[in-house]
């Protein structure tokens, strides 16, 4: 055959051709979003409706606000769950939610009220405009999370304010009164000044760095027991205080006791003429604070002594009484004076020790945190009106005058509105609590059955649940579901289970916002048979009894949970509570609690808008967080816009199970592995426009990718089943970057384009979409309606629906069993990394560019030459080089034992060379080569086990099964064949495989032309 000049032979290569594109084009993103949303979802709903089904109860986001990286995090985890789950067979159920009453969007409405020019601020209004802005923000996360391709029963997705739903919600609360769970009591809660209604605890945040004026204060005392009088004797004072000190003098105007403990010492000290009390080993700190000696006046006596003390509370005027001192375990000489102030309205252990005692509780604060009239009875409008937290502390202080022996600041943990990010104070009020310490155990017996991923979400739950004995669920606003409860003429509450239920009746009749349109004392809402005049009350629910009693949505025990941790004191908990408390159902609302951590930026800090590190969802989607892109033969750079795939890829790729950091690095590396796979999806698509013959035999190299096909399915489908994505991540790109572009398809290169095509990429590129359906299904869709034509009319099974575990490794077409090749591939991967590095060297010197510049020699101990010898014929194909020697180590020159492996390889695809390779099953000893040795070697005068004296070599030692192989790279012997580049020819024309098919396609051309 004629010399061609070069590059003519390029017609007669079967190069790869096809239109998938680099990157997804806009215009089929909606029809591809569909498909692999709301078509598959209601595929499943539709041919597995027979099933039981798979049911993720959706922890309701809230409806206020745009969504965040947070809101992604959540939604794509529980999207990734669902996803596995159908691509298993199974029937899923997703029924988003959304939590829909609350503070913030009642205050948003009455700001929205205030622009409008509207004052008049009544509760029909108020609730109107929260149920406006609810709905529009529910329709706005709707549809950002739809483009996220999160799929679900959308249509009949649930809200909080929905009719059903507070029907449902009302029902567990009548059941929870019937058992004696719901009770009202005038008690210490915390009460946000800034949102002026009580919290619960699942709404507060500590702030560690919170600074009050604390104060050592002196009240007088008026009398001593008997047994105490006679030990102090002739003390030669004049007076006897006890000392106390508090980090909230804003609460001495309600004291109403002091608190000692029974066991610790104390004594009587001398200040001046007068004797202070205090706690024995705490008058060093008292002598340092007041800057004096403090002289004993009275030896250490035990605290029990003291009880049955008496003294008076400057503070409350004429009306002052003697006040007792008493014993409270929670007294300990730690810090201040080891003598406490009492003030049972205004701390709830204070409250518990008071009670019991007959102490009265009192709160002179109104809903806004002013002190009222009551504060200090003689002289009303020194207090009244002034704020505690502020100038009202300090007016208490300026009104004990002398009592007051200290003031600092002092730094502390402190309780915040979660919402106004403001102080909350504890105060006194009537309130609706759920008696949860009668169920507790109950709850906490429930969570032995539960799977907590991670396992330290057990313990955080249980302690929540553990230090729960009350709930505050009432709440003085207007945007929530009413406690159902009616007040008579003198302010006493009605809760029975009568009254309850012709309630529920009547909202459901009219609807629930009758409540606040008829008049408060209609008595078309007092049950049948209440004499008298009755009004309705003005609390609604806490927001955390709405969701929390969101179970009632499904008919059975949810199989997963999935919120962020802090939804351990939060949905979770109440969640837990109620059902125990009400549903009739053993167990917990769930089978399986996931928690992911909180998001934070590439430095590791919590976002915030105020900071500015805060990063929207949108800004992933559409690649401008990363450095624009120019493409070929363009003068403009743009962002490469991967759609909602890279959002999920990030999510996939994160160990939600701590904090997830998210940064430029990190969506670089994402996008990154985004092009690559959609790379390898081209160039198999592309490989495939014919139809491969699956029956045939298939070659060992053939063999090897199956092998490792199969082994990362599996370890694909074991992180799917443990909710492990980032590990299938992982495994995902571990196997495309190594065993298939570095490996397998450069290897393949020769026989795709310049030999009979062939191998196994049908089964790579369905077990590629397969892997990849649950994390970037946007992509498998495109891929998938990119398959050739051949493909389409073969029937197959979408990829999204095929299971991980269908087998890919055909005995009948393999030569050797698949436990053989998966120890055997090690083997070899070990000896070609060792090639590779002595190419480097080779390359680095300038001495060759191309792999196929090189052919090697194997020297291996006798027990790898078996090994390496069933693979001969492809050695050169496996390794990418021109042809491959195999040498028996320490043979007899005379005798050396070498076998020619056929000569055969096309020019290298990849620079990529992998470190190292590992498989499932390892041989016993196997030692893969970390940095393999490398020496650079002149031709030996007498070497006869090269057969040559060629110009150089490159020599690399590696460990294997325990034993020492070398390979040694040299120059080809052959010449190159202008077509496929090896040097496999005996002179500078084509190789006897390509003139074969030079011919063939000649042949074909020419039929082909006649016809």
């Amino acid at each position: 055959m004629p010399v061609r000049p070069p590059g003519s032979w390029s017609p007669t290569l079967r190069l790869p051709k096809s239109a998938f594109p680099p990157r997804p084009l806009p215009a089929n993103r909606d029809r591809y979003l569909k498909a692999c949303t709301d078509d598959l979802y209601n595929w499943q709903r539709r041919e597995r409706a027979g099933q039981t089904p798979f049911v993720l109860h959706d922890g309701p986001p809230y409806a206020n606000g745009s969504l965040h990286i947070g809101h992604a995090l959540n939604k794509i985890l529980k999207d990734l769950i669902l996803r596995t789950k159908i691509q298993g067979g199974s029937l899923v159920s997703y029924v988003p939610g959304w939590d829909c009453h609350g503070l913030p969007i009642e205050i948003k409405a009455l700001e929205k009220q205030r622009e409008n020019g509207e004052h008049t601020m009544d509760a029909v209004a108020v609730r109107r405009s929260a149920r406006d802005l609810a709905e529009t923000t529910v329709e706005e996360q709707k549809k950002g999370f739809r483009e996220w391709g999160v799929m679900g029963d959308w249509d009949n997705a649930w809200r909080t304010m929905d009719k059903g739903f507070e029907i449902r919600q009302l029902n567990v609360f009548r059941g929870m009164a019937k058992k004696g769970l719901i009770f009202r009591r005038y008690k210490p809660v915390y009460w946000s000044p800034s949102s002026r209604t009580a919290l619960a605890e699942a709404e507060l945040e500590y702030k560690v760095d919170h600074v009050s004026m604390a104060a050592f204060v002196q009240f007088k005392v008026t009398s001593v027991p008997a047994g105490l009088k006679e030990k102090m004797g002739e003390m030669q004072v004049n007076d006897l205080y006890a000392v106390v000190w508090t980090t909230t003098p804003w609460t001495l105007p309600a004291n109403r006791a002091i608190a000692v403990h029974s066991d610790l010492e104390y004594v009587v000290v001398k200040s001046g003429r007068k004797g202070l009390i205090v706690a024995h080993s705490r008058v060093p700190e008292l002598m340092k604070v007041l800057d004096q000696e403090l002289p004993l006046a009275v030896w250490p006596f035990l605290g029990k002594e003291l009880e049955g003390t008496t003294y008076i509370n400057s503070l409350r005027g004429k009306e002052a009484v003697e006040q007792p001192v008493i014993h409270a375990d929670f007294v300990s000489a730690d810090s201040g004076t080891g003598v406490v102030h009492l003030a049972p309205g205004h701390g709830m252990d204070d409250y518990e020790v008071c009670t019991r005692l007959g102490i009265e509780a009192a709160a002179p604060v109104n809903d806004v945190g002013h002190f009222t009239s009551a504060a200090l009875p003689d002289d009303p409008q020194a207090l009244e009106g002034k704020p505690v937290l502020g100038a009202g502390g300090k007016a208490v202080l300026e009104l004990l005058g002398n009592n007051v022996l200290a003031t600092h600041k002092y730094k502390h943990k402190y309780p915040y509105d979660w919402r106004t990010k403001l102080p909350v104070i504890t105060r006194a009020t009537e309130q609706w609590f759920a008696d949860v310490g009668s169920v507790k155990n109950k709850a906490l017996e429930a969570l032995q059955d539960v799977r907590f991923l991670p396992e330290k979400g057990k313990s955080r739950l249980e302690s929540f649940v553990k230090g729960r004995s009350e709930w505050c669920i009432s709440r003085q606003r207007a945007w929530g579901v009413p406690i159902p409860a009616l007040y008579d003429e003198d302010g006493v509450a009605v809760l029975t289970d009568e009254s309850v239920a012709h309630i529920i009746a009547m909202i459901d009749e009219k609807g629930i916002d009758a409540w606040w349109t008829d008049a408060s004392d209609d008595p078309a809402w007092v049950v049948p048979g209440l004499k008298g005049t009755y009004r309705r009350g003005k609390d609604t629910m806490d927001v955390w009894f709405d969701s929390g009693t969101s179970w009632t949505q499904t008919e059975e025990q949810a199989d997963v949970y999935l919120e962020g941790s802090d939804q351990h004191r939060g949905w979770f908990q109440s969640s837990l509570l109620t059902h125990t408390s009400a549903s009739g159902r053993a167990g917990a609302p769930f089978k399986t609690l996931i928690t992911h951590g909180f998001t934070l930026d590439q430095k590791g800090k919590k976002m915030s808008k105020s900071i500015g590190n805060t990063i929207a969802p949108s800004q992933i989607m559409d690649g401008t967080l990363l450095p624009p892109y120019k493409a070929r033969n363009s003068k403009t750079a743009v962002h490469q816009a991967m759609g909602a795939d890279a959002l999920r890829l990030w999510v996939a790729s994160s160990d939600y199970t701590r904090d997830v950091v998210i940064g430029t690095p990190v969506l670089k590396f994402n996008q990154s592995s985004l092009l690559k796979y959609r790379m390898i999806i081209k160039m198999l698509l592309g490989s495939m426009q014919t139809p491969l013959i699956r029956t045939s035999p298939i070659t060992k190299l053939d063999q090897i990718a199956l092998v490792q096909l199969q082994s990362v399915m599996h370890e694909v489908q074991t992180a799917y089943l443990n909710y492990e994505f980032y590990k299938a991540v992982n495994a995902i790109n571990r196997w495309i970057n190594t065993d298939v572009s570095a490996f397998y398809l450069e290897a393949m290169k020769d026989r795709l384009y310049c030999g009979d095509g062939g191998g196994v990429l049908e089964e790579i590129f369905h077990g590629l979409l397969k892997m990849l359906a649950p994390v970037t299904p946007h992509l498998v869709e495109e891929a998938w309606d990119y398959r050739p034509q051949w493909m389409k009319a073969s029937s197959q099974t979408h990829p999204s629906i095929r299971p991980l575990t269908e087998p890919v490794f055909d005995a009948e077409r393999c030569d050797a069993a698949e436990l053989q090749i998966r120890d055997e591939v090690p083997i070899l991967l070990a000896a070609n990394t060792a090639i590779k590095t002595a190419q480097e060297e080779a390359r680095a010197r300038k001495l060759i560019g191309s792999s196929l510049e090189s052919s090697v020699v194997l020297t291996l101990p006798p027990r790898l030459l078996g090994v390496f010898g069933r693979y001969k014929e492809e050695l050169a194909s496996i390794f990418v080089v021109s042809s491959v020697q195999l040498v028996q180590e320490n043979a007899a020159e005379d005798e050396a034992k070498v076998e020619p492996a056929q000569e055969n390889k096309a020019e290298g695809l990849s620079a990529e060379t992998p470190a190292s390779h590992e498989a499932p099953t390892k041989p016993a000893g196997l030692v893969l080569p970390a940095e393999p040795s490398t020496s650079v070697q002149l031709p030996q005068e007498n070497s006869t086990s090269l057969q040559t004296h060629p110009a150089w070599t490159f020599s690399s030692t590696f460990s294997i099964l325990g034993e020492k192989a070398s390979v040694t790279i040299i120059p080809p012997k052959a010449e190159k064949c202008p077509r496929c580049w090896r040097f496999v020819a005996e002179e500078e024309s084509l190789c006897g495989r390509c003139e074969e098919i030079v011919k063939d396609v000649t042949d074909h051309k020419l039929v082909e032309s006649a016809l």
